[in-house]
C-alpha cells in the first residue's frame, strides 16, 4: 500500500477515536483538546461526511445538535463545548463559529438529506447569521474582526480579515441554499453572497488603482478603503495575494495560506487570481518541507504586527504556530484549491507531502500533529487531531475524483 492509501486509511482510524456522545473532539488524546470546537469539528466532518460510516453521520448531527444547545440568546455559536463540562467554556466565543455552524448544516444536508433535521435547526440558522450580520460593526458590508478573535488565535490580524470574510461568503451562499429548501426565498442572501465577494476583490486583492477608486466612489463604499488600495497597490504590490486583514489605515502584508486557499476553493479568486496564489505560495517555498505553512513570511520582533503574546510560552515565535507553521489541516485546504485550479499532478504530489506531514510524529508513525515547524518540519502541539485527518480525508477525495471539487 503507497504512503497515500495508507495515509487515507490511518485518518478514518484518527477521526474514529475523536468521535464522542456530543459530536467530534478536537483531539483523539484524553489529555488533549478534550472539547467540541465548533471550527474543528465542521472541517473534520468536510472529509469525515465523504466516508460511509454511521458513526461519522451519527457524531456530525450530534455535533450540530451540541453546538445549537450552546447557542447564545443573541446568536452566538460557541467557539467550544467540553465534553466533561459543557456548560463551563461554551459561552466563549470566536467570529468564525458561526460561519462554520451553518456551512456544517449546508454540509450535513447535502450528504444525508435530511430535511427534518435542518428544519428543526432553521431557527437557529437564522440566529447565527443575524449575529454575523452585527458584526459588520460599520455598514461597510464586510465583517469586522478583533484581533486573534477567530482559528488565528495568536494572532493579529484585526478589522476586516480575509478568512472570516470568505467563510461569510460560503455561509451566504449555504444558507440561501437552506432557505429554499426550506420554501423561504434565498435571493437576498445570495445577493448578499456576491457583494461581500465584490469588496472582497476590490479591498483585498491589490489592483488597479484608477479601476478601484472609480468603483468606490460609484458605488459609495467606505472612503477609508481608498487609503488601504492606494498603499496597498502603489507602495507594496500588485496583485499577488489577497491581504490577509485591512483596518483603520493599515494592512497586512503576510500571505494567509487558509484564507486564500478557500477564496480558491469558494470561487472567490478567479482563474487569473488562483493560478497567482498558487504561483506565490510554491515561489516563497510556503509548501515545503511540507504543505503549508499558516503565514508567511513570519512576523518579527520590531514589524508593526509583531505582538508580545507571540512569546507566550515560545508559541507564536518565528515559523512555529500561526507565525509560519505547518498546519495539516490547512494543507488539506490547499491541495483541495490546487485542484480548483485545474492542477491535478501537483495535487496529487502535494498529497502524498502532506501524508508525510501526518506521518511523521514525536514518538510514533501518524500521529496526525496540530502543526510543524515551518523550517524543520518537527511536528508539534496535540497529536491526533481530528481535523488533520479529516481533512487529509477531504484533500484525497477531491483528487481521488474530478468531480468532488465542482460540488464544494
Amino acid at each position: 500500500m503507497n504512503i497515500i492509501e495508507e495515509a487515507y486509511r490511518q485518518s478514518i482510524h484518527v477521526v474514529e477515536q475523536c468521535m464522542h456522545a456530543i459530536g467530534a473532539k478536537a483531539s483523539a488524546l484524553s489529555e488533549g483538546y478534550n472539547q467540541v470546537f465548533a471550527r474543528d469539528s465542521i472541517i473534520t466532518f468536510l472529509g469525515a461526511s465523504l466516508v460511509e460510516n454511521e458513526v461519522f453521520k451519527n457524531s456530525f448531527r450530534n455535533t450540530l445538535d451540541t453546538l445549537s444547545k450552546y447557542q447564545s440568546r443573541l446568536g452566538m455559536i460557541p467557539l467550544s463545548v467540553d465534553v466533561n463540562k459543557p456548560g463551563i467554556e461554551s459561552s466563549q466565543g470566536a467570529v468564525d463559529s458561526n460561519p462554520w455552524y451553518v456551512i456544517g448544516h449546508g454540509v450535513y444536508y447535502k450528504r444525508y438529506k435530511d430535511m427534518d433535521f435542518l428544519r428543526r435547526n432553521l431557527e437557529s440558522i437564522k440566529k447565527a447569521m443575524l449575529w454575523l450580520e452585527y458584526q459588520d460593526s460599520n455598514n461597510c458590508g464586510l465583517l469586522e474582526v478583533q484581533e486573534a478573535a477567530d482559528w488565528g488565535d495568536l494572532y493579529a490580524n484585526r478589522g476586516n480579515v480575509l478568512y472570516d470574510n470568505v467563510l461569510y461568503v460560503k455561509a451566504l451562499v449555504e444558507y440561501s441554499n437552506i432557505l429554499e429548501l426550506s420554501g423561504e426565498s434565498g435571493e437576498e442572501s445570495l445577493s448578499k453572497a456576491e457583494d461581500v465577494k465584490t469588496k472582497l476583490n476590490l479591498l483585498l486583492w491589490p489592483g488597479d488603482v484608477e479601476e478601484k477608486t472609480k468603483i468606490v466612489n460609484e458605488n459609495g463604499y467606505c472612503q477609508e478603503w481608498l487609503r488601504i488600495i492606494r498603499m496597498s497597490s502603489e507602495l507594496y504590490w500588485f496583485g499577488k495575494f489577497y491581504l490577509p486583514y485591512a483596518s483603520f489605515r493599515d494592512f497586512g502584508h503576510h500571505c494567509d495560506a487558509l484564507g486564500n486557499s478557500l477564496a480558491i476553493l469558494f470561487d472567490i479568486a478567479d482563474d487569473v487570481k488562483a493560478n497567482t496564489i498558487i504561483d506565490h505560495f510554491t515561489q516563497t517555498g510556503m509548501n515545503k518541507p511540507y504543505p503549508i505553512m499558516a503565514n508567511y513570511p513570519p512576523i518579527m520582533p520590531g514589524d508593526k504586527d509583531w505582538r508580545e503574546y507571540y512569546r507566550n510560552a515560545h508559541l507564536n515565535l518565528q515559523y512555529q504556530y500561526h507565525n509560519g507553521g505547518i498546519w495539516p489541516f490547512v494543507g488539506g485546504f490547499y491541495v483541495a484549491a490546487l485542484m480548483k485550479a485545474g492542477k491535478k499532478e501537483f495535487a496529487i504530489e502535494e498529497l502524498e507531502n502532506l501524508a508525510k506531514a501526518n506521518q511523521i510524529g514525536r514518538r510514533f508513525d501518524w500521529e496526525f500533529n496540530e502543526w510543524l515547524n515551518g523550517r524543520s518540519g518537527m511536528p508539534s502541539g496535540m497529536a491526533y487531531q481530528a481535523w488533520s485527518a479529516g481533512m487529509y480525508i477531504f484533500a484525497y477525495k477531491c483528487v481521488m475524483d474530478d468531480e468532488m471539487i465542482r460540488k464544494i
